[in-house]
């Protein structure tokens, strides 16, 4: 391990992980992860898919972006999505399909008896769907390991047990680890997930409100199983999703808790919620919960992720806020958050919207 280097990244999560990757080939990089493995935390506990409507239309770009780089690594399985909605908001539903049919992506509008033949025990109320063929899981073991292959390939070090304790700017970053150990570098990139704001206070840079939001995930056995061939089911109104997982349901109720940074557990309410509302869309029945979990979802104040300089340091650069889209807009985001440290010219996505400035 070198004394000093050009960035040092804080945080191995899918962030920290794919902009490594992104800018090893161009700079010396080290990579620092407070626990012991890379993505313990959010990363680690994700049941992502790659969804374009997922995260709005402020985040539709990263996603539709990073879909050619998943589908060619093979790191996508398609599964399709189907948005629901029920009796009395049938209009709300085409107006959801419709603003994302015209940027672009696919849609179609399903009636009560198509939803029936995808959902067989479909509880009544349920008035039609809003199907998105093109949905797919993702493996996100497979993705982050890909990352942190190519970030090592280019001679990235990635440290675990590197706490940050103190980052100390005199033209230079001098980071102080809770082990003692000291690192130089010219700047410093802040994608610590759930401890961004954490970390940008050590550095004595202004927080930007990344508030760390707690999302509950149970997986249940249910009679019948569900149809293997069942898409990832999503409420309209945000009150649940659920898919078919090997014969199984992986159920949550789109809780967003409000939660300091931490190792985070099921919210039993949570997992209550997630079953009641999962009753009222489908007829079967609950046999057990086979297992619960839990992750932090970190949100900026708009909801949009945050790349870029910070406007009051230019030694300090910000890669978080991806709230529970950072593991599908992965490639296209470390591309871009790359692009702009590297002073780079700018590939397929603007990154206006996604600039710390916008705050202040």
């Amino acid at each position: 391990m070198r004394a000093r280097y050009d960035i040092a990244i804080i945080g191995a999560g899918i962030a920290g992980a794919s902009l490594a990757a992104e800018i090893g080939t161009s700079a010396s990089v080290i990579v620092l992860e407070a626990e012991s493995v890379p993505g313990y935390h959010a990363t680690g506990r994700s049941a992502a898919f790659w969804t374009e409507s997922y995260g709005g239309a402020g985040v539709q770009p990263l996603t539709t972006a990073s879909g050619a780089y998943l589908q060619v690594g093979g790191f996508l399985t398609k599964r399709g999505a189907l948005t629901i909605a029920r009796e009395g908001d049938e209009a709300r539903l085409e107006a959801f399909a419709a603003q994302f049919a015209a940027l672009g992506v696919r849609v179609e509008m399903l009636d009560r008896a198509r939803l029936e033949a995808v959902m067989p025990g479909l509880k009544p109320g349920w008035a039609s769907g809003a199907f998105e063929p093109d949905c797919s899981d993702i493996d996100v073991a497979a993705l982050h390991q890909h990352y942190l292959a190519a970030a090592r390939r280019a001679d990235t070090h990635i440290v675990c047990n590197a706490r940050l304790i103190a980052a100390m700017d005199d033209r230079s970053w001098r980071l102080e680890l809770a082990d003692g150990r000291t690192i130089i570098a010219d700047i410093l990139v802040d994608a610590a997930g759930a401890w961004a704001d954490e970390v940008a206070a050590i550095a004595k840079v202004r927080p930007l409100g990344i508030a760390p939001l707690l999302r509950t995930v149970a997986q249940i056995r249910t009679s019948p199983p569900p149809p293997a061939a069942l898409p990832l089911v999503l409420d309209l109104d945000e009150q649940f999703y659920f898919k078919p997982e090997s014969g199984k349901v992986w159920l949550s109720p789109h809780d967003e808790v409000p939660s300091p940074p931490c190792d985070a557990g099921a919210d039993e309410l949570g997992v209550a919620q997630a079953i009641a509302r999962f009753g009222e869309v489908v007829d079967w029945t609950i046999e057990r919960v086979e297992h619960r979990w839990a992750g932090l979802r970190c949100f900026a104040p708009d909801r949009l992720p945050v790349y870029g300089f910070d406007p009051a340091n230019p030694r300090f650069f910000w890669c978080a806020g991806q709230g529970g889209f950072g593991i599908q807009t992965a490639p296209a985001a470390s591309r871009m958050a790359a692009d702009l440290l590297l002073g780079r010219p700018i590939g397929t996505v603007d990154p206006h919207a996604y600039r710390p400035s916008r705050f202040g």
